[in-house]
């Protein structure tokens, strides 16, 4: 067992009564951009690990969970994949994920943090794993906002990899009435709206329960779903959204389809992670039948 002492440590102050510490082997990047502070570290349990403004984002060792449950159940639903759009996402696991399908003839992803981007291509490039230049990629450096309100297109499923709509984050304005109606004027009828939608512990799902009350005022079938994230620390949740489907529903056999036409192998997700991951605990049930605060 090292002695703690050799370390140097990154701590994540998740409350003020709470803070997780992870050792640190190397520190690649640390900085600001315009739109926030970047550090790109190494670790000796999750490998390379993204933070933004002092959270975790994403870690080399597990980040499949997360981009994995992110995408898949989405566009194992939807019923037109040849155009979908992704909001945020700048490290490109997600376009990643999205590409691994093809039926997708084209994936735009915007995000406004072209330093984060780039930071990725350089430090990061095996969660891209060569995403960005995948012709079908179409990578859009702006606000999600300006675009949502300017685009004229039509997507099979929209996949937004936003941070939470928190106060203090370059993400609040996003999740607003104004864009829950750009966002559904894009989608198809048929389609998929799928986010990252918080955490869901029981000690910490008032976020999520608020982010899904709200998004029942503009869809029939708001599912959430929701795994465990080892470089979290934390079980992390998402919300799928749809008029014509309730991605809970979805049969087992059109999840192994689905699966079986991806290029590569799935380290996560397959029909029965798609059935536990939308098995939520009671008293998460019991969070999101309250009625409460919306945005």
């Amino acid at each position: 067992m090292p002695k703690t002492e050799r370390w140097h440590w990154y701590v994540e102050e998740f409350f003020p009564t709470e803070q997780h510490h992870r050792a640190i082997d190397a520190v690649y990047y640390a900085g600001e951009t315009a739109y926030q502070s970047i550090g790109i570290i190494e670790t000796p349990v999750f490998g390379k690990m993204l933070i933004l403004d002092g959270d975790t984002q994403s870690a080399q060792n597990d980040e499949k969970i997360y981009h994995e449950a992110l995408v898949h159940p989405a566009l194992a639903g939807t019923a037109d994949r040849s155009e979908v759009l992704i909001l945020g996402g700048g490290e490109g696991a997600t376009l990643r994920e999205v590409l691994r399908h093809p039926g997708v003839k084209r994936c735009t992803m915007v995000d406004i943090d072209g330093d984060v981007v780039e930071l990725s291509k350089k430090y990061l490039p095996e969660w891209s794993a060569g995403a960005f230049t995948d012709p079908r990629a179409r990578v859009v450096i702006g606000d999600a906002l300006a675009f949502l309100a300017n685009d004229t297109g039509r997507y099979g499923a929209i996949v937004s990899d936003l941070t939470e709509p928190l106060e203090d984050s370059p993400s609040n304005p996003l999740f607003s009435d104004e864009v829950f109606r750009n966002i559904k004027t894009r989608l198809r009828e048929d389609g998929v709206y799928v986010l990252q939608a918080s955490t869901a512990g029981f000690h910490n799902m008032s976020l999520h329960a608020k982010m899904a009350r709200t998004l029942r005022g503009y869809y029939r079938h708001v599912a959430s779903f929701y795994t465990h994230v080892p470089a979290f620390d934390n079980d992390w949740a998402f919300i799928a959204c749809s008029d014509r489907l309730d991605l809970a529903r979805i049969e087992e056999a059109a999840v192994d389809a689905y699966c079986a036409q991806l290029r590569g192998e799935n380290f996560f997700y397959d029909a029965e992670t798609h059935r536990r991951i939308f098995a939520l605990p009671l008293y998460l049930r019991r969070e999101l039948a309250k009625s409460g605060d919306t945005f």
